[in-house]
């Protein structure tokens, strides 16, 4: 959920208002088509009794998911890279979903992209309480300043 409105907020009324905005976005895996989403909640808005829905494409469109695999040069190189600096091995997701511009790079360019997330799954991320611990700062702080030391050296992947 990006945005929704509804009711009156400067005279609330106790009552359902009669109309209702909203404005979402839906995180997906490379190999997932984006144009079904549309059809697939219109059957199930009308499945449930809900035809009255209007379901709109947003006019911003969406980004391509992209997927580096696992086993590329330098997905391997920034593991061992966060392991060394951490003493821990890094979780490693091969997908990002279609929600940032990364296919500029990925697909565009034919750059292999390796995003290092710094938070974890409470922390309420582009949230009104969104928040960030301070270990989780310095982790991620260190983390950064590992591999930028770490490009520096023999090694990185071509």
């Amino acid at each position: 959920m990006l945005a929704f409105s509804t009711g009156n907020p400067d005279n609330p009324v106790n009552a359902i208002p009669p109309r209702a905005k909203a404005t979402c976005q839906i995180r997906f895996v490379v190999g997932t088509d984006p144009e079904n989403f549309l059809p697939a909640l219109r059957r199930h808005l009308d499945a449930h009794g809900f035809p009255m829905v209007r379901l709109e494409r947003w006019k911003m469109g969406y980004f391509p998911a992209t997927r580096l695999d696992p086993d590329h040069p330098w997905v391997c190189w920034a593991a061992a890279s966060v392991a060394a600096t951490t003493g821990a091995l890094p979780a490693i997701l091969p997908n990002l979903g279609g929600s940032l511009p990364n296919d500029i790079f990925a697909v565009d360019l034919g750059l292999p992209t390796v995003w290092v997330p710094h938070s974890y799954s409470g922390c309420s991320q582009h949230a009104p309480n969104e928040h960030l611990l301070a270990p989780v700062a310095r982790q991620a702080l260190a983390i950064m300043s590992g591999i930028y030391w770490d490009l520096g050296e023999a090694g990185v992947p071509v």
